[in-house]
């Protein structure tokens, strides 16, 4: 599968012979875009076509534990089905994350042999979420799970269990299709040998991950860092099984009398065993949530905390999500009871329902990923509400020298939507700004003499000028087109407020939250906005410049996506300096041949090394302005950054410095493939 489309807000995924608009979702035949081919394949959509993608999100967890027999949430919630639908919640609540595919996985612990005790539904597409539920709710209407006894429920009802796991996907490696939809299964006769895994991750060494496995005689099914962990974790699950069968098989037969080996082997196996036997190979950022067939559930965190996780815990329910505020809202409980995961810790839950929170991996640099704060994670996070809204306000002196303080004659507006929080921040700024220059005013008035109520009133006059200058087209359909008409289509994507600015006379601010491959910004907003006719635009980005591709999570992995890099190497090749792009491809060369375990250096990172960020900044605004249009971009800072979200200082994407050594040898690889002309997804 390959992403076609007009802009970077609207898509078409292809399949086949058959298209999905993103925006309304709805099936359209290829072969009514008037094709000169109707069988065309993709290489050769991809050679005709430009692509232009978003930034796809994270993949999403969500987990719950029900820590009281199943007839007790029918007797005080009505329903059986009550973890499901609290699931389901949490799953839409957190669609953000993920829009490729969806899974849900149940644990039945009350089964009898016989019946089935572990169920998993997958579904592909956007609407996976629905059709998943969907079709759960159709099967226990059919067994009539809500006028089934207690035992019934317990022991015989379909996707009815006290384990549930719901996962959100988003494809960051380019691989596609039901094979790679979470959450994995392992079978196996004995339950304390299977084993329900999903997660949000993405790991960096996964071939060296891949030879291991194979090395001890496995043999992986896919090439895939999901299949690789299932059977990392799998075989530490049959060796912590084996090291319990030796320790009892020769027990005496007194010892057999209530329970049998099998139920002792559940009892007592040890899932911290098994994490701290594959983790330390993993190199990545994650967040893995399992469940054994017999109880035992975990959700862990790698040691830098480059994934987000959360929980909650009470004595009905025990629940972790990527997300708090999806918590809050689907139980109805206060922020500060909602405890955060900390880096290379596990959430231990015992067959019996006990938690616990146990140490797996020593915690290394607190790498958070600060895009999830930016950017991905949903901003009704009271935390990230504030740090958005600090984002803007921080970049309030910049925007006042862009605009040489003329505030009266300038216009503040935002890029729908994800930018709206920044905007608030980057008002009250300018609020503040103007509450100085009045105060300042009426001090001179004053000390001139000339303070009245005429004066006053006229200073006090000043205010900031708020307008919905864009508006994003979201009911616009796309097509396959070409040339000048696909350009023409994308200036479409969204639309203007005409008459909200004086032409040639008010200078217009619109903030959005990043601009990574300027591909929107030149082709559709740009354009659109340049209908106003304002004196000059300052597009302002509340994050850094994003120069380096991620590893962890982030759909984000050529150097050739970002608009920085290509204008740094515009910079290089006009200052006739090409010799740095050749001395960095050498070292970088001689980096990847590096042992593992050998320290890298990231040497892209002297690609930048010669421009400050606003010669950068500048090369940008030339590479995307319209003709006879004057264009500034004004970028956040990293130092910004940081002050606005201290508490997650992840920033490779914007410093290239990476957390892991494996994040270090991609990009690396990254420049390698792009000075050599190389395209595509690297695993």
């Amino acid at each position: 599968m390959i992403v076609v489309g007009l802009s970077g807000y609207q898509v078409l995924r292809l399949s086949g012979y058959q298209v999905e608009n993103a925006i309304t979702r709805q099936p359209e035949d290829l072969t009514n875009r008037q094709l000169d081919n109707p069988t065309t394949n993709s290489l050769q959509v991809k050679k005709r076509f430009t692509i232009l993608e978003p930034l796809k999100h994270e993949c999403g967890i969500a987990m719950i534990r029900l820590r009281k027999p199943i007839s007790y949430y029918k007797e005080k919630y009505g329903s059986y089905a009550y973890a499901l639908n609290k699931l389901y919640l949490l799953m839409e609540k957190q669609h953000n994350r993920g829009q490729e595919g969806a899974g849900v996985g149940v644990v039945n612990l009350k089964a009898t042999p016989g019946h089935e005790y572990v169920w998993r539904e997958r579904e592909l597409g956007t609407q996976a979420i629905q059709e998943i539920f969907n079709r759960i709710g159709k099967r226990l209407a059919e067994v009539g799970l809500e006028s089934m006894t207690p035992h019934e429920a317990e022991t015989e009802a379909p996707m009815i269990g006290e384990i549930y796991l719901g996962h959100l996907r988003y494809s960051t490696t380019g691989k596609s299709g039901m094979s790679y939809v979470h959450p994995f299964l392992r079978r196996n006769n004995w339950r304390s040998r299977n084993l329900l895994m999903c997660g949000n991750f993405n790991m960096t060494n996964v071939n060296t991950l891949f030879e291991s496995v194979v090395s001890r005689g496995q043999h992986p099914r896919l090439h895939s860092d999901t299949i690789i962990l299932l059977e990392m974790l799998g075989y530490a699950l049959d060796k912590e099984n084996h090291r319990l069968y030796r320790l009892h098989r020769n027990d005496d037969a007194e010892n057999f009398v209530d329970k049998n080996l099998e139920e002792i082997i559940e009892e007592e196996l040890d899932i911290r065993n098994v994490l701290r036997a594959s983790a330390p190979e993993w190199d990545g950022g994650y967040v893995i949530c399992g469940a054994t067939g017999s109880g035992n559930v975990f959700v862990f965190r790698d040691p830098n905390g480059i994934r987000p996780a959360y929980y909650y815990i009470d004595d009905e329910i025990i629940i972790a999500t990527s997300e708090r505020p999806q918590i809050q809202t689907v139980f109805g409980v206060p922020q500060e009871r909602i405890k955060e995961l900390e880096p290379g810790e596990a959430l231990l839950v015992s067959i019996d329902g006990n938690p616990t929170v146990e140490r797996i991996l020593p915690q290394e640099s607190n790498s958070k990923c600060s895009f999830e704060r930016i950017y991905f994670s949903r901003g009704s996070d009271s935390e990230i509400y504030k740090e958005r809204k600090e984002l803007g306000r921080l970049l309030v002196p910049k925007v006042v020298d862009s605009v040489e303080g003329n505030i009266a004659h300038t216009v503040f507006s935002y890029i729908p939507n994800t930018a709206e929080v920044a905007f608030y921040g980057l008002v009250e700024g300018i609020e503040e700004y103007l509450n100085d220059y009045k105060t300042e005013r009426i001090l001179a008035l004053q000390s001139d003499g000339k303070l009245n109520r005429e004066s006053i009133r006229k200073v006090m006059e000043a205010e900031v000028r708020i307008e919905k200058a864009a508006i994003k087209d979201i009911k616009l359909r796309t097509f396959i087109a070409e040339g000048d008409v696909r350009n023409d289509l994308a200036a479409h994507v969204y639309d203007i407020s005409y008459g909200c600015l004086r032409p040639g006379i008010d200078s217009l601010v619109v903030i959005d939250d990043s601009i990574v491959r300027g591909t929107t910004l030149k082709q559709s907003i740009l354009n659109m906005l340049a209908r106003l006719h304002p004196k000059k635009i300052v597009v302002v980005s509340s994050s850094p410049q994003v120069r380096y591709p991620d590893y962890y999570g982030i759909d984000m992995s050529r150097m050739d996506e970002f608009i920085a890099f290509k204008a740094a190497v515009s910079l290089l090749k006009e200052r006739g300096m090409e010799y740095v792009l050749a001395s960095t491809y050498a070292a970088c060369k001689k980096e990847v041949e590096k042992k593992e375990g050998e320290k890298l250096t990231n040497h892209v990172k002297n690609i930048y090394s010669h421009f400050s960020d606003d010669q950068i900044s500048r090369r940008i605004a030339e590479m995307v302005r319209p003709l006879d249009m004057e264009v500034e971009i004004v970028y956040q800072t990293v130092e910004g950054l940081h002050k606005a979200c201290p508490n997650h200082p992840g920033d490779w994407y914007f410093s290239g410095n990476y957390p892991t050594q494996g994040g270090i040898r991609r990009v690396n690889q990254a420049y390698i493939d792009w000075y050599e002309g190389k395209t595509g997804k690297r695993n």
